[in-house]
């Protein structure tokens, strides 16, 4: 179920050629990264321990009628010693998934200053962001327009597209309309980067 190395990176040559989207899951500790990353693999909850280097595997998600997209997802740790090592993984990615727990308002602040960084960071600019609100199955958890409104989301830089979405790995609620958009987003980047080339 994935590896635990902290210096292997991903490369564009690592990636499938076959339609594969590079997506990165980052945020900070106990968020519930990993739980949402098996919950979208094997389509159950699985009670994870905290990840001391990453986890990667390959995700199909169904899109409408179509045969689906898939995404090689990489989960990164989000201890605190961790995340100077965030950057080696989101370099080159196609979108960035950050998680939050939205029980746990006392560390919101701390995942804004994060978010905050690594979207701002010289390889990420314009890399679009799906934010998780996680946990919406807890008592006290926060609504994605609120957890949007405290990581002050829409300050992010306004090439950034963006996207909050409440979700529970533990029953899955959110995960496939947030991986949609997610999808839509990637591609809509990808496209405004074909037509500026084509007007160079």
């Amino acid at each position: 179920m994935g590896n635990h190395l902290t210096d292997m990176a991903p490369t564009t040559s690592f990636l499938p050629n076959f339609q594969a989207l590079h997506v990165v899951v980052i945020g900070l500790d106990s968020a519930g990264k990993t739980s949402l990353l098996y919950r979208l693999k094997f389509k159950e909850f699985v009670q994870s321990v905290p990840t001391k280097g990453f986890n990667t595997e390959k995700i199909r998600v169904p899109l409408g009628g179509s045969r689906g997209i898939t995404f090689q997802v990489w989960d990164v740790g989000g201890q605190e010693k961790l995340r100077p090592l965030w950057r080696s993984y989101t370099r080159r990615t196609d979108g960035l998934v950050f998680v939050v727990d939205s029980a746990e308002t006392e560390r919101l602040e701390e995942a804004k200053v994060e978010l905050h960084r690594i979207s701002r960071a010289s390889d990420n600019q314009g890399v679009p962001v799906l934010v998780l609100a996680n946990k919406q199955d807890q008592p006290g958890a926060l609504s994605a327009a609120e957890v949007e409104k405290r990581l002050a989301v829409r300050e992010l830089a306004p090439a950034t597209l963006t996207h909050v979405q409440g979700c529970s790995a533990v029953d899955g609620l959110g995960l496939q309309p947030g991986l949609e958009r997610l999808y839509e987003m990637i591609l809509k980047r990808k496209k405004a980067a074909r037509v500026g080339k084509k007007r160079r």
